[in-house]
């Protein structure tokens, strides 16, 4: 099988395997797991930050750092294409209590906004009013393609978060291929953001696990929040292993899956009913529609994966494939040409 469905399909190398199998492990609750210690000063130091806590999930991550920085009742802003509003099950409401601020970046930069938009929609005080307490991105932006958000646009909108009081949190689910595809390292990325994540389940390929960051008070809070949602784990150190492992050995490969992505949206971009354009592909995402065809998306993903090739159906005529380290070159040419004789 080609699996292009999503970049969490990734499997451990045999390498990482290795590092699973040789790691030195403790009680994690107590931190007395000296490989997730190694990993958490490691996360600290790349992301600028003064402390971090290893999650199994980088869901987990948003939950609690939106339930750390608000109070039930507050509001929060975020780009209206945003994982927290789509995909993590009504979390914000259910665990933190909060209402969401949906943004529209508008379409010149699909899943990004402005530092005028957090003007816009900051709300004044008022006890009418929900009071508005935080500020989301997402980096990169996932339903926007793999969009990098530029730094220099998230420093303007940590800079007016900060000058209305408002806490600032990165989403940084896929910010190592920011990193990659922009050549801006990460504590650049993360600066001016109160809180961040980085997942090492997506193009780093680990079975699982996120780390977040940020002051030491806010990881303090962070870690009762842990405990209390059932996170806290003992002897995590196999996983932290492979984190430390993949920072090693598949950070700066993801670049691999950048010109794959750009690859497949080129060969797509060929095909009579198909749109894309390669040109607006930043990271590992291509997203892709289909117009005046046969076979509409849930059609065309079916016949694709009876034939080995795996992608995602997001609607009628919108179609998703990510690349990642278990995806070639060859491969992502047997995908398009599975796409093309399909659609013959």
């Amino acid at each position: 099988m080609i699996d292009l469905y999503s970049d969490t399909q990734t499997r451990p190398t045999a390498a990482m395997r290795a590092a699973i199998a040789a790691a030195e492990v403790g009680d994690e609750q107590k931190f007395q797991d000296p490989t997730i210690n190694r990993l958490r000063e490691r996360v600290c130091a790349l992301l600028g930050k003064e402390d971090a806590v290893f999650l199994p999930s980088g869901t987990m991550a948003n939950e609690i750092a939106i339930a750390v920085h608000c109070r039930p009742g507050d509001e929060v802003l975020a780009e209206k294409s945003s994982h927290i509003i789509h995909f993590e099950g009504g979390g914000p409401a259910a665990l933190a209590g909060v209402m969401i601020r949906a943004i529209d970046g508008g379409a010149g930069a699909p899943g990004t906004f402005e530092a005028t938009d957090v003007a816009a929609a900051a709300r004044p005080d008022n006890r009418y009013f929900p009071r508005t307490r935080l500020v989301c991105v997402e980096q990169t932006a996932n339903l926007a393609g793999g969009r990098v958000w530029p730094v220099d646009r998230l420093q303007a909108v940590a800079a007016a978060a900060r000058e209305r009081g408002l806490a600032t949190h990165m989403d940084g689910a896929r910010l190592m291929n920011a990193v990659v595809a922009s050549g801006v390292s990460a504590d650049r990325h993360a600066a001016g953001f109160d809180s961040v994540w980085i997942d090492f389940s997506k193009g780093l390929g680990c079975p699982f696990g996120a780390m977040l960051a940020g002051s030491r008070d806010f990881i303090a809070e962070a870690w009762r929040l842990k405990q209390r949602w059932g996170g806290a784990m003992r002897q995590a150190g196999i996983v932290g292993a492979a984190a430390l492992h993949a920072l090693d050995h598949h950070v700066e490969r993801l670049a691999e899956d950048h010109d794959n992505a750009r690859l497949l949206a080129a060969e797509l971009a060929l095909l009579p009913g198909v749109v894309v354009d390669p040109a607006t592909i930043d990271t590992n995402i291509v997203f892709f529609g289909l117009c005046d065809t046969a076979l509409d998306a849930p059609a065309l993903v079916a016949a694709l994966e009876a034939r080995g090739v795996v992608m995602g159906a997001f609607d009628a005529t919108t179609i998703r494939a990510v690349t990642h380290l278990d995806v070639s070159r060859d491969d992502v040419l047997r995908a398009a040409a599975a796409v093309r004789e399909l659609l013959r």
